[in-house]
């Protein structure tokens, strides 16, 4: 999301409306092409890290940042979500592919590939370093979209990260959390949102194609929008298709997304259509429609010009809540997990504890449709009041390591 507050530095620790369940056990053996086991319940392991609510923040901040908002009341979740067994799961799943890519499938192209470039200067505090490699995705209106495939300097465990920024958030976030995941051998891709940071460009006027225009808002782009064409390939397109390299060629044997405020959404978005994502960790980036405008700051959480069904009501189409479907999407599947991370005091966007309303039902759903079984499929929302800034946390980055170090996607 677009904003303009300044940043502070974040102190302290809190979790509120924790879920029930553990798995802490250690990563099971895979081989390179299989799936990523999941730890065991009962396994040897650090425990979760957990922290009380930060009581010198939550004093600033009213009732309705610790209380359910009348719009939940009376509101069975449970007809919201729309996926009900594998079949649904498969006609969800295909039916935002044919709307994004206009019934012609996902893109099984490469990105072309330049190795060993310079780091960007933007780079700079990151160590642990071998070698960098930007990998750029032509795509439509001579748009293109570069991704960073960073390879770690200590030997590779095999895993692949994606880390995806926001609209125009700074870099702190991102530095700090793909730090600690290369110091753990991780293989990271760094993505930036159209038209922000390093993808900033011109784009072909939708009317004229030999007049380039200047690099475009995400507000600006409905004018792209058509029958047939998606301007979510601009989105989503420079994950498939570098995602394609990466199997094509290291072959990674597990696949984990992050993504901060718009990569939150589009974190959201990539885990439900695309299985190869393994585990998702989605923060600050979406409610359910029916929640938005009962955030104790609606406006900007009512959504981005591609979060809207206003904007996008062919890709919004479900007759169930499409947000909660993505949960469900994201979650199902052999070694597949989702951790939803929301800021309580975020002072931009998809605070409050509205989010305490579906959280148990998704979760049940998720289990539902994984048999019962973790390794098959799980879900679950971190609600993080450590802070009132739109980040990642200190303690939100804690969880999500010691979730990729036990294999397991649980609060």
């Amino acid at each position: 999301m677009d904003r303009s507050a300044s940043r502070r530095t974040i102190l302290g620790g809190v979790l509120g409306g924790i879920g029930a369940a553990a798995f802490a056990g250690p990563a099971a053996a895979a081989d390179a092409q299989g799936p990523l086991e999941v730890g065991t319940h009962g396994g040897k392991g650090a425990p979760r890290p957990v922290a009380p609510v930060n009581q010198e923040i939550a004093a600033r901040f009213g009732p309705e940042y610790r209380t359910l908002p009348a719009a939940v009341a009376g509101v069975d979740i449970e007809p919201l979500i729309g996926i009900n067994s594998a079949a649904d799961l498969a006609a969800r799943r295909k039916a935002m592919i044919d709307y994004i890519w206009k019934s012609a499938g996902q893109p099984r192209t490469l990105p072309t590939v330049e190795t060993g470039v310079t780091a960007p200067p933007d780079f700079a505090s990151l160590t642990g370093i071998r070698r960098i490699d930007r990998l750029t995705v032509p795509l439509r209106y001579q748009v293109s979209a570069k991704v960073y495939d960073i390879v770690p300097h200590r030997p590779w465990n095999r895993r692949l990260a994606l880390y995806h920024n926001g609209h125009g958030e700074p870099f702190d976030t991102m530095l700090r959390t793909v730090q600690p995941l290369l110091d753990r051998g991780y293989r990271v891709m760094l993505y930036a949102m159209p038209f922000q940071h390093w993808n900033q460009q011109q784009i072909a006027d939708p009317k004229d194609p030999a007049k380039l225009l200047p690099n475009p808002s995400h507000r600006e782009l409905p004018p792209w929008e058509s029958a047939e064409f998606s301007t979510l390939t601009f989105f989503l397109e420079p994950l498939t298709v570098t995602l394609n390299y990466a199997q094509a060629t290291y072959r990674p044997r597990s696949v984990e997304m992050i993504g901060l405020s718009g990569g939150g959404w589009t974190t959201t978005v990539f885990s439900a259509l695309d299985p190869r994502v393994t585990r998702s960790y989605p923060t600050a980036g979406s409610l359910p429609f029916f929640l938005r405008p009962a955030s104790p700051k609606p406006r900007p959480t009512t959504g981005d010009f591609e979060q809207t069904k206003d904007a996008l009501p062919g890709f919004y189409a479900a007759t169930s809540d499409d947000y909660l479907d993505m949960y469900v999407l994201a979650s199902v599947g052999q070694g597949r997990g989702q951790l939803q991370i929301l800021n309580r005091f975020d002072e931009c966007c998809f605070n409050g504890v509205g989010h305490r309303a579906y959280q148990a039902p998704v979760r049940d759903r998720v289990a539902l449709l994984a048999g019962g079984r973790p390794e098959q499929g799980r879900w679950d929302l971190l609600e993080d009041a450590t802070h009132d800034d739109h980040t990642i946390s200190p303690y939100a980055l804690s969880v999500i390591l010691w979730d990729l170090d036990s294999t397991n996607v649980t609060t």
